[in-house]
């Protein structure tokens, strides 16, 4: 390799670890999350919410720029993996010394390294050995552990605290690209998306955000479906209960409701909505013959399912509109809901005679034709109703859930595990004098490190006036002879 391309690639190695670039692409991270906040996102919103808060032009721009999907876009795991570059690198850059730091705690200070250090502090003492044995306990009362360094006639004193805390940085730094890394799998691999289930069916795919079909690896099954609502009627829960069907078996059920999924194969699907479908589930009805008094029989009309009448006769539903309107000549419905329900049958006779008749229960005037063999009153009606499940496939999220736990402890060992170092080393003043030198080191929170040094250094000064207060002897006494 030429010294160019040598000079060149480590231009490129100091721009991707620099903290400005990352800087940089932290702010940018943080204006897509925004707007990934402020734009209405796909799926989580209702495709007519989103035709009605755009305008169309608006909506199609939007789309082509992933802005309705930010954070499963290729330009934002793009910009993720640049942070997880620009991180790893500086970790790289930065992490020799830091691991020096540790490895090598430096427990015997150099001259030059004394005199540069800005907390320090040079007490004169008489006697060596007693000046270290005083420091050794004052510095045990301050919740420190000295070790001795050195032989005999040299002996110094150094005790740290929190030294490993040094490393949480990277904790943190590993942490961001366990989340990054989720992130970008997610935005690649993952996908998200919605399907509807009637009770009875099941479905093999679901639609995705994009309008496209993804196949499922299983077959999804609803067995049934409910909403219970409050004593003023507004809904309190919907569930659902679903079975997870492949090869023929039921391998897997659970009722779901909101934030209770179920997890199969890595998909989950969240109960998301409940409704009324617009079709009729099942229609009671009672059969009457105009020609036969006291017949009565009653029986249940499901849609595609021939009901018997007698030996000769059965009934079908043909159709069935739950808000009747009459507009010109078409029979239209205005809502979903029964609200004017109007149920047209089919008697079906020997021969293959049919005769259709309409029924309309909330106007029994209108109903039945008086060519009918039969005569029919709705007893009970039966919408049918569909569970609305979001899916979603994030094989990122269990390195997102690690991330979060180690950013978390990262975050804690930094703010309240501070790295310190103190020492107490013998030294010659300037003017040949024995004494005393205490300092200490620390990465971050110098006021505080310097207030607790001040309180040691006062705990040995006293505890040295206490041994030079009993090495002093007392004053003389002479008795006087008694004379007496």
């Amino acid at each position: 390799m030429t010294d160019h391309a040598k000079s060149k690639g480590r231009a490129i190695w100091l721009w991707l670890s620099s903290i400005r670039v990352g800087i940089v692409l932290l702010i940018l991270l943080g204006i897509v999350a925004a707007v990934g906040t402020i734009v209405l996102q796909r799926p989580l919103t209702d495709p007519e919410k989103m035709e009605r808060a755009y305008a169309p032009d608006t909506l199609r721009l939007l789309d082509s720029l992933g802005l309705t999907d930010v954070f499963h876009t290729w330009w934002f795991a793009a910009l993720l993996a640049l942070l997880g570059i620009n991180i790893v690198s500086a970790s790289l850059d930065r992490l020799p010394l830091a691991w020096h730091y540790v490895m090598r705690p430096y427990p015997r200070p150099a001259p030059h390294f004394q005199m540069a250090l800005p907390v320090q502090k040079s007490i004169a003492v008489r006697h060596m050995d007693q000046a270290i044995a005083a420091t050794e306990r004052a510095f045990r009362r301050h919740g420190l552990r000295p070790r001795r360094v050195g032989q005999d006639g040299s002996i110094s004193l150094y005790a740290e605290r929190n030294r490993f805390a040094r490393l949480s940085a990277y904790v943190v730094h590993l942490s961001l690209l366990l989340l990054f890394g989720g992130g970008i799998v997610d935005a690649l691999v993952g996908y998200r998306g919605f399907v509807t289930l009637e009770p009875g069916r099941q479905v093999k795919e679901i639609t995705l955000r994009n309008g496209s079909n993804k196949p499922l690896p299983f077959a999804l099954r609803c067995d049934g479906a409910g909403q219970e609502n409050y004593p003023d009627g507004t809904p309190k829960r919907w569930w659902s209960k679903l079975a997870v069907v492949q090869d023929g078996l039921d391998v897997q059920t659970k009722e779901i409701e909101v934030n209770k999924p179920l997890v199969a194969q890595g998909i989950r699907f969240y109960q998301s909505s409940y409704g009324m479908t617009g079709h009729v589930g099942a229609i009671e009805l009672t059969a009457t013959k105009p020609t036969e008094a006291g017949f009565s029989k009653n029986l249940v009309v499901r849609p595609g399912d021939p009901v018997a009448l007698d030996a000769e006769h059965k009934v079908r539903l043909v159709s069935f509109v739950p808000d009747f309107v009459k507009t010109g000549d078409r029979i239209e419905s205005r809502s979903d809901r029964p609200n004017n329900p109007a149920i047209q049958l089919a008697v079906e006779g020997p021969g293959g005679a049919v005769d259709l008749l309409w029924i309309f229960p909330y106007f029994p005037d209108m109903s039945n034709s008086k060519h009918a063999p039969y005569d029919f009153v709705v007893r009970d009606l039966q919408m049918g109703y569909y569970t609305g499940l979001q899916v979603s496939y994030e094989p990122g999220a269990w390195a997102v859930w690690v991330g979060s736990v180690f950013l978390a402890l990262g975050l804690m060992v930094a703010f309240y595990f501070i790295p310190m170092r103190f020492w107490a080393v013998p030294v010659d003043d300037s003017r040949g004098r024995l004494s005393l030198w205490l300092g200490a080191a620390s990465t971050k929170n110098r006021e505080d490190l310097a207030a607790r040094f001040q309180r040691l250094v006062e705990d040995v000064e006293k505890d040295l006036q206490s041994e030079n207060n009993r090495e002093r002897p007392g004053p003389k006494v002479v008795r006087m002879p008694n004379t007496a």
